[in-house]
């Protein structure tokens, strides 16, 4: 995936697919672009579920990602990790809608 030009980034840069994102490495700026592009190469590459990893803190990046989550028309649902999935209240578990 490559992450979208952006005035906040030096030059663009590609990131595995993987059913896993962790978003600690980039800036609540980055995070609303980032999280759109890696929604729309996972669906390309045919996951049914994927976990984005924003961290707990205080719960900005959290309500950066379901607000990019709410606004996508090809995911199905989404929730709190778990146990089970991982992460807790620092991750959110995806369902996508398949192509």
């Amino acid at each position: 995936m490559t992450i979208p030009e952006s005035p906040l980034l030096e030059e663009p840069f590609e990131i595995e697919i993987t059913d896993t994102i962790d978003l600690h490495s980039f800036r609540p700026e980055e995070v609303a672009a980032v999280t759109r592009a890696y929604l729309e190469e996972a669906q390309k590459k045919g996951f049914s579920v994927v976990r984005i990893i924003h961290g707990k803190g205080i719960g900005v990046q959290r309500e950066i990602v379901r607000s990019v989550l709410s606004k996508c028309d090809f995911v199905k649902s989404f929730r709190n990790g778990d146990e089970l999935s991982g992460g807790g209240s620092g991750a959110t578990v995806v369902k996508l809608i398949s192509t």
